[in-house]
């Protein structure tokens, strides 16, 4: 390293010997910026099975013009979360791949860093799938695929409708050609199914937690009972008493009756894609017609986030890198997407998908709102999912006014309890 022999050699030895205490002291700014610079180093990335041979590809791409070598560490995609609570920080990850409604909790524990997106980052998505991973009014990950709900119509027993009074008219009509067929094969049993049922309810003018100033998700404003949705509740009952909507049957029941012909409507999801493409049916897949609202689905994503342990390996500016901005790449986005059976977050990469079941569920949920990723949502999905069992399960069923407002105020009690 010392090729220089001076008169001043021991000024010379002292200021090298500062340096290297400064290298070698565990975590210390120097050590991250040498690393960062493209010093020979690790970066380690946790993934899922389905994921992990596209990751390596794009990953050691990215890192062959940067010095590094990737490890791409296999994992069981539910427990990338939980582990990053117990690994060892020698082994930890500095880049993780998940889903966007762990960024909360994860946001909250320090488990991982915000990002700074630039603005032809940002123009690579739509808003609502970035807002997938914000959280507090800052960007924690990169999405990649999204997933929603579609209404998919064998359009060899029903046209697909033009509107919400056409789909409820030929659905009714379907529903009564048979006592074996359903108007709408939608699953809420056995507990209810908020997820599968996001659709009306957003319809009609609901929603979960509506947003503070700066845009962050509050959960002092709970959409669940607003006055909107309140005024159009009413249709729900209407719903319930000509039998368009029954909380009694549950996935296995939805799906049979479709495959069965006994529906000619299902509310479903990519992953029965495989199912939908050896049915022999003739089908198109849309969103939900507009009812009062544009009946948008929940939106799942899944993205990749960096980890708090990326700064202390001296890997923290080169992790975003790879997060905030190779992964964001059309190329990228496309074949993480494809391997996961999952529509693609990027909007160019999304007109590229060759998948003509795959591309019609994108299309369907267009618009769609995120899951609420704040930790408080885990008071919401048991109230919820009641309201609606109770509200559609027929004879004697709960006022949808009354079900949905007992409903909210459990929420807010149950958040104010903590």
């Amino acid at each position: 390293m010392l090729n220089k022999q001076t008169a001043r050699i021991g000024t010379v030895l002292l200021a090298l010997v500062a340096v290297a205490l400064l290298v070698l002291a565990p975590g210390a700014p120097a050590a991250r910026d040498s690393a960062d610079r493209g010093a020979a180093t690790t970066l380690r990335i946790w993934t899922d099975k389905d994921r992990r041979a596209d990751i390596e590809r794009i990953a050691n791409a990215w890192a062959s013009s940067r010095g590094v070598e990737v490890v791409v560490v296999q994992k069981e995609f539910g427990d990338i979360r939980d582990g990053l609570k117990t690994v060892a920080p020698e082994s930890a990850p500095d880049v993780v791949i998940g889903a966007h409604d762990w960024t909360g909790q994860l946001a909250a524990d320090g488990s991982i860093v915000s990002l700074n997106f630039k603005k032809s980052v940002k123009k690579l998505f739509p808003k609502y799938a970035l807002d997938a991973f914000s959280y507090g009014g800052r960007q924690y990950g990169t999405p990649v695929a999204l997933e929603n709900v579609g209404l998919v119509v064998n359009t060899r027993l029903a046209a697909v409708p033009k509107s919400w009074a056409d789909f409820e008219k030929r659905a009714l009509a379907f529903k009564a050609k048979s006592p074996d067929n359903l108007a709408i094969a939608v699953p809420q049993a056995p507990a209810g199914d908020t997820y599968h049922m996001y659709p009306f309810f957003s319809g009609l003018g609901g929603y979960i937690f509506g947003k503070a100033k700066n845009g962050a998700l509050s959960a002092q404003k709970i959409g669940v009972a607003n006055k909107t949705f309140l005024k159009n509740a009413s249709l729900i009952d209407k719903w319930n008493r000509e039998g368009l909507i029954n909380s009694k049957i549950n996935y296995d029941v939805a799906k049979s009756a479709f495959l069965k012909g006994n529906a000619a409507y299902w509310i479903t999801g990519p992953w029965e894609a495989d199912t939908l493409k050896t049915s022999g049916f003739s089908f198109r897949i849309v969103q939900l017609p507009k009812i009062k609202f544009r009946s948008v689905p929940f939106l799942g994503v899944q993205g990749f986030m960096v980890t708090r342990f990326a700064a202390g390996h001296g890997v923290g500016s080169l992790a975003k890198d790879l997060v905030g901005a190779y992964i964001a790449r059309t190329a990228s986005q496309k074949a993480l997407a494809a391997a996961n059976g999952r529509f693609p977050a990027n909007l160019a990469a999304g007109k590229q998908v060759n998948d003509n079941v795959l591309a019609q569920f994108g299309r369907a949920g267009k618009g769609g709102v995120p899951m609420p990723n704040i930790p408080q949502m885990a008071s919401v999905w048991e109230e919820t999912n009641a309201a609606w069992l109770k509200a559609t399960k027929g004879a004697g069923a709960t006022p949808a006014r009354t079900a949905f407002a007992t409903a909210a105020r459990n929420i807010a009690n149950k958040i104010a309890s903590g």
